[in-house]
């Protein structure tokens, strides 16, 4: 559904984004993660038609380029950034946008999506005195007012509380399962890990490693650490078969709790983009 070909872009002797290449098919939840100036939101800018590459080419589905009118009516986009009026209620804001995309029946669209988060009840309050949780939640239904097949989510969590969380991801899950393709952008990785089919992690402008996630961590995320403990005190042991050390602790007697830590998608990102804190 989203054909990214060897895309670039520089301001001035930056390069934001520097041969980037990826595929996204319907159906599937795509995570491009990254620190910050990695290159993610120049990224989804161009993919979603804001601005042009400097080269290569991106393609939506068959309808072409994204700057592209018949390719921008398949693309909804929920910014890091809130969206929506806030001295408008819930059901206006959504109704205002069905109108201005030209939908059928805007106000049961605007209810049908209101549903969808979970702020049905609070459809006649004004988004000014929402939190920030049922905020993000609205901005994610304006993104999809007009029924868009290619979904782009830039941190559509960021700084909302559990329940709103877990709202967010299960209506990000209900649209993959109905064939949509999802880009997705977090910095928490417990809910890329989670969520998404295949990642990209990105820094500097380029792809550093694409794949699912249990590829990534096959392949980036090293040793399991196992840690042993006895009357002796505590053992820790970096191997690759964890097993078979905790099999070799049991047999020689002693211990009195094992624990594994295993590799996991934070260990993989860390892994390729180091651990310099980023500003």
């Amino acid at each position: 559904m989203i054909r990214v070909r060897d895309i670039r872009k520089s301001f001035g002797s930056i390069a934001a984004v520097d041969g980037v290449s990826f595929e996204v098919h319907h159906g599937e939840i795509f995570g491009l993660l990254g620190p910050n100036g990695a290159g993610k939101s120049t990224a989804i800018a161009m993919c979603t038609g804001q601005s042009a590459p400097d080269s290569g080419s991106i393609e939506i589905g068959e309808a072409g380029s994204p700057r592209a009118a018949r390719a921008r009516a398949l693309i909804g986009l929920a910014p890091q950034q809130i969206a929506l009026y806030e001295e408008l209620t819930a059901r206006e804001n959504l109704v205002f946008l069905a109108r201005v995309h030209g939908m059928p029946e805007p106000v049961r669209r605007a209810d049908e999506l209101l549903d969808m988060v979970g702020l049905l009840p609070r459809a006649r309050d004004r988004v000014a005195t929402f939190s920030g949780g049922m905020q993000r939640r609205l901005n994610l239904a304006a993104a999809l007012v007009h029924n868009p097949t290619a979904i782009f989510l830039d941190e559509p969590t960021a700084g909302v509380d559990p329940q709103s969380r877990t709202a967010i991801l299960d209506v990000v899950q209900r649209l993959a399962n109905e064939g949509r393709a999802v880009i997705y952008t977090t910095h928490y990785m417990e809910e890329a890990q989670r969520i998404c089919s295949r990642v990209a992690i990105m820094d500097r402008g380029r792809v550093l490693a694409i794949g699912t996630v249990a590829e990534l961590i096959a392949e980036h995320g090293g040793d399991s650490v196992v840690t042993v403990d006895s009357l002796a005190g505590e053992h820790r042991v970096r191997t690759r078969e964890p097993l078979r050390e905790i099999e070799r602790a049991l047999a020689e007697g002693g211990a009195t709790a094992v624990r594994i830590e295993q590799p996991d998608l934070e260990m993989v990102f860390l892994a390729l983009t180091g651990r310099r804190l980023r500003d």
